[in-house]
């Protein structure tokens, strides 16, 4: 702790935005890090508090005192070194992690909490600015290879780590370029893709091989991913050829809506919506682009995908934006003494939501309604939730005489995953849960299972793959958890961080 009283003198200073009339012009990002002055009297703020729920806050267990303590003694390389320690890609996290550790942070209990996450977007930012980041190859080699099936943030973590062990890693992804759901699912104004790019050329200088436009096991059935792949390699070979397998992909089987005039044209899920833009502004040519432009947009899901679809709407000129949530509208401001240090259920408004945007709760959709076979209508109802006095669940049930019409000529359906594709799984024989993702521990188990391991010998599952659609943070942990897994598995111990 540097600052004594610096939690008592100094306020939160929240990172700048570019204002909305100017970032609606472009898809670029429009946050502004954090000055060296602002992130070390950020740092100040914390507070020696004796034990930091900060850290468990944080899925990967950032040692988050320390780097706050460094930065405000502007030891920004140690800082680094602090971060990296526990967060492969915190270029990744310090942008759209919605920062449960700042729901933890204990000064947050009656004051505004310590900007964790402006401070670690300032700490990477810096580091790459200044070139301290570099490649880590490994001094030895194991002889041992390792595919990885998917490149988003589990199986980046994941070839990073056994790379840096010595294994040989090769990492296959369906689409043309590398990331996964961070490269096409997350709007380039929220994190830009050449933060995505500068790791893969550090993870090929450590040794990594990237295989894009492949794709393992079967043709998927259903997937709102643009599948690009040109070739395909089965499960066979990729058993033959590597020692251990670890299947990482993300949740890409979105929950669907089935109600009447679902059929019409017009109504797409989001992950139909949002990749298109991220390839045109990589500089893809899509003549038959799913835009937005002139229209009246309706979305439906409350969470962070349909505040991207209300980002990504207002750059491309829709006509209106109106996003519907089933469950009611949140307090302004959580009962910290009943939820803290826990995520809080409170109103969030978005970056998205404030540069134009209709938010409309407790309501649900009815049926769509058309002409000449393409969406015109969303027709809708308001809902009550009540808790059962007997089982104590919510139940819900539509308010008498509260149907309401809605001009729509795009709707976007954006109300999660519940799933990975099955495909992959299926190929290898993989048994999965109750919501359908692989089946796999996450600690140690009897008789010598390993964490993360499959039914399947030498297989392992990470990431959403394995629980499910989840946050960047979560992802990046059960990657580097895995990793050490496979490790242990290939060398009999490892030395590879948990």
């Amino acid at each position: 702790m540097g600052k004594i009283t610096g939690f008592m003198e100094i306020e939160r200073q929240a990172e700048a935005y570019e204002a909305p009339p100017a970032r609606l012009k472009h898809y670029r990002e429009f946050v502004l890090r954090l000055s060296d002055k602002q992130a070390s009297q950020q740092g100040a703020r914390c507070m020696d508090c004796g034990i930091p729920f900060c850290n468990n806050g944080c899925p990967v267990n950032n040692i988050i005192p320390d780097f706050n303590d460094l930065v405000y003694q502007q030891d920004w390389r140690n800082a680094l070194a602090v971060l990296h320690s526990t967060n492969n890609f915190p270029e990744f996290t310090g942008r759209i992690c919605p920062a449960p550790c700042e729901a933890a942070c204990t000064l947050g209990i009656n004051r505004d909490p310590v900007g964790i996450k402006s401070i670690e977007h300032a700490i990477i930012d810096k580091a790459w600015e200044n070139g301290w980041v570099q490649p880590q190859p490994a001094a030895q080699k194991t002889g041992k290879k390792v595919a990885i099936i998917g490149s988003g943030p589990a199986g980046l973590a994941a070839a990073q780590q056994l790379a840096r062990a010595g294994h040989a890693v090769t990492v296959f992804e369906k689409n043309d370029r590398i990331g996964g759901l961070l490269r096409y699912g997350i709007p380039d104004f929220k994190m830009e893709k050449n933060h995505i790019d500068r790791r893969v050329q550090q993870l090929e200088q450590e040794g990594v091989v990237f295989k894009t436009s492949t794709l393992v096991g079967d043709w998927p059935t259903q997937t709102t991913v643009t599948n690009l792949a040109k070739q395909q390699i089965s499960v066979t070979e990729l058993q033959a050829e590597f020692d251990a397998i670890i299947l990482a992909g993300g949740a890409e089987q979105p929950r669907d809506l089935n109600t009447p005039g679902r059929e019409l044209s017009g109504i797409h899920f989001a992950m139909e919506f949002l990749p298109q833009q991220n390839r045109v502004n990589a500089g893809d040519s899509l003549p038959a682009q799913l835009l937005a432009t002139g229209k009246h947009v309706i979305v439906i899901g409350g969470g962070d995908t349909g505040s991207d679809c209300v980002g990504t709407s207002n750059r491309q000129g829709a006509q209106s934006v109106t996003q519907f949530e089933l469950m009611p509208q949140p307090p302004a401001q959580e009962n910290k003494a009943l939820t803290w240090p826990y995520w809080p259920l409170k109103l969030r408004t978005s970056s998205s939501h404030e540069e134009g945007c209709q938010r409309d709760w407790a309501i649900t959709t009815k049926r769509f309604e058309g002409k000449n076979g393409r969406v015109t209508a969303v027709v809708t109802a308001r809902v009550e939730w009540q808790k059962d006095p007997q089982t104590g669940q919510m139940t819900m049930s539509e308010v008498p005489d509260s149907e309401q019409h809605w001009p729509a000529d795009l709707v976007l359906l954006a109300m999660g995953f519940v799933a990975p594709v099955g495909s992959v799984l299926g190929a290898f024989g993989v048994d999965t849960d109750a919501r359908g993702n692989a089946r796999a521990a996450t600690d140690n188990g009897p008789e010598g299972k390993l964490a993360y391991a499959t039914n399947v010998p030498n297989v392992f599952a990470a990431g959403d793959m394995r629980r499910g659609q989840s946050l960047v943070v979560w992802a990046i942990r059960e990657g580097r958890q895995c990793a050490r897994a496979v490790d242990e598995f290939l060398m009999g111990c490892s030395t590879l961080p948990r």
